[in-house]
């Protein structure tokens, strides 16, 4: 009746407003809000892992080609099936395989709206009542965030930073209980900058099989590895452990935007079919969406035309990138680097807060940073370790330089020995 206020029962879904205020996004719109727009000083992102839009991180050429053709051709203007086009899962099985002592098929692999989405295929998977997955600290926030929301219980195990932030494996031992489904490894490291052996991916493999779980291989920084240990993938242990390799092109290619990943089982011994993963892989497909088919269609070509000196030159940036990034730290008593960045595109530093004044902790820090120098840093309590800063040193060298050095002014000006 007109005048008389409806009684209404919607309801907003709570769970979810509470897991997406702990992403990554979360805390980079509550940073970016701070910056003073009356600054006329470029904002420096070193933030969040996405370098597309400096010139000298553009695409390969080939990969741009290959996009065109494909929509040019309007042969790829259809539904594809919901694993993916058979021809990209060839050819992400022929890449994969190219780093494996076994070879894995079409049939191992599941096309993903890039990493993002292979993560929640995964964790919704395992969201059996009562289970719990082994999650890395510090990692990366939306494994927390996918599991709080499908009810699936999380265990933090340590990454060890004096020891180049290796997986402190008797945590793993003692988290592990009966109803734990996997263990969650990253490499090349986010948020850690970290590589991992290969002796110490195959005490992880030894682990795993011994607690009965699977291993979640986080790849999506495949390849990208300048330091000491040379990228080795998780799927080279799958006779020991069954893998699931999660990896995409948005980092290699430099194309994030394009969505485009993959899930891949590497498990020689069926093991994961056996037991009912597989078969709930597909089953979630078939009640989602799955990336554009025209960038499917463009996959083997771009796998197969892109030439090497691309990668390299990426390479080479990004370890010229983590040299300044790591001299440039060393001259800020304000913060502390334990290890050199080796691979992916970020590194871990501690916050030395008793030589600060009126800051209290990480966030506050990244708050302050943000308002007064227009630098957007990541704080260490967004990935799971209170006091620390996630950095990323993917960006044009020149805007690096400039971001580090506003940091230190910000520290010298927040100094308790003015």
């Amino acid at each position: 009746m007109e005048g008389q206020s409806a009684k209404w029962i919607i309801r907003g879904n709570e769970v979810l407003d509470e897991t997406a205020a702990t992403s990554i996004r979360s805390y980079l719109n509550m940073l970016y809000d701070q910056v003073d727009k009356d600054d006329q000083r470029p904002v420096v992102p070193l933030s969040h892992g996405d370098p597309s839009s400096f010139s000298c991180f553009r695409t390969s050429p080939e990969a741009v080609d290959a996009i065109v053709r494909a929509v040019q051709s309007a042969e790829f203007n259809s539904y594809a099936p919901p694993i993916g086009i058979f021809p990209a899962r060839r050819a992400v099985a022929e890449y994969i395989s190219a780093d494996l002592p076994y070879n894995l098929s079409a049939d191992d692999v599941y096309l993903t709206v890039g990493c993002t989405q292979s993560i929640e295929v995964i964790l919704s998977v395992l969201a059996r009542p009562g289970a719990n997955i082994l999650l890395p600290k510090p990692g990366y926030p939306l494994y927390e965030s996918r599991a709080g929301f499908s009810k699936l219980e999380v265990r933090h195990f340590d990454l060890i930073p004096e020891k180049g932030w290796e997986v402190d494996l008797e945590s793993v031992e003692a988290l592990a209980d009966e109803n734990t489904a996997a263990i969650v490894i990253i490499s090349p490291g986010n948020p850690c900058g970290n590589v991992f052996s290969y002796q110490h991916l195959n005490k992880v493999a030894e682990t795993a099989r011994k607690l009965g779980i699977f291993v979640i291989a986080d790849e999506v920084y495949g390849h990208l590895a300048f330091g000491n240990n040379p990228y080795v993938p998780m799927g080279e242990f799958g006779s020991i452990v069954p893998v699931l390799s999660l990896g995409s092109i948005s980092k290699r290619w430099i194309v994030p935007g394009w969505r485009f990943g993959w899930i891949a089982t590497c498990d020689p011994h069926g093991i994961l079919k056996k037991y009912g993963i597989v078969d709930s892989i597909k089953s979630y497909f078939n009640i989602s969406t799955n990336p554009a088919t025209f960038v499917q269609a463009a996959i083997p070509q771009i796998f197969e035309k892109t030439k090497d000196d691309f990668f390299s030159k990426i390479i080479n940036i990004m370890r010229e990138a983590a040299d300044v990034f790591h001299e440039k730290t060393k001259e800020n008593p304000c913060v502390t680097c334990p290890h050199k960045p080796d691979g992916s595109m970020f590194a871990m530093v501690k916050l030395n807060l008793s030589l600060l004044e009126d800051i209290s902790d990480d966030t506050d820090f990244c708050l302050k940073l943000a308002r007064e120098e227009s630098v957007i840093i990541l704080p260490g309590v967004a990935v799971g370790l209170k006091n620390w800063l996630r950095i990323t040193f993917s960006i044009e060298p020149e805007s690096l330089e400039q971001g580090l050095d506003r940091m230190k002014a910000f520290c010298q000006r927040h100094s308790r020995k003015k």
